[in-house]
């Protein structure tokens, strides 16, 4: 049995110690948000934190996650107030397609937490998370919006 603490709750799977975090966070949790994009941790759509840092969830196997706070874009806002990255996608019309957005925002959600005021170099190398919309430039100002705030 692996025990995991997501989004503050506690679950007991009876995943392999082997098996990436994405597919126990989806399959075992039960929470989809946390997409499968590329399964090499190059796409980004995967993004979980653990303990507050930025992780590429198919990368990791759920074994060394145990005993770990991970937080998924399920668990990012405060009830029912969204997180303020999750509001400026909203604000700045993000999304389009949608599928890498919850990856991208837990992305940008711990640059923020680490680096309040980003600078262009810092969201160049730090957000490497593929958008095949190309939504690249809203990030940027979504990302600059909040860090006026």
């Amino acid at each position: 049995m692996i025990k995991l603490t997501v989004n503050g709750k506690t679950y007991e799977t009876d995943a392999e110690p082997d098996t990436p975090l994405l597919w126990v966070i989806r399959e075992q949790v039960g929470l989809t948000g946390t997409k499968y994009g590329c399964g090499i941790a190059q796409c980004g759509s995967c993004t979980v934190h653990i303990d507050g840092a930025a992780v590429r969830s198919c990368a990791i196997p759920a074994s060394a996650a145990a005993g770990k706070k991970i937080t998924t874009i399920e668990g990012l806002a405060s009830g029912e107030v969204l997180h303020k990255v999750q509001q400026a996608w909203l604000d700045h019309d993000v999304p389009q397609c949608g599928y890498c957005q919850a990856g991208m925002i837990m992305a940008v959600a711990a640059l923020l937490k680490d680096k309040p005021k980003p600078t262009d170099a810092d969201i160049d190398a730090t957000i490497t998370n593929i958008c095949r919309c190309g939504t690249f430039q809203q990030v940027r100002e979504a990302i600059h919006a909040v860090a006026k705030a």
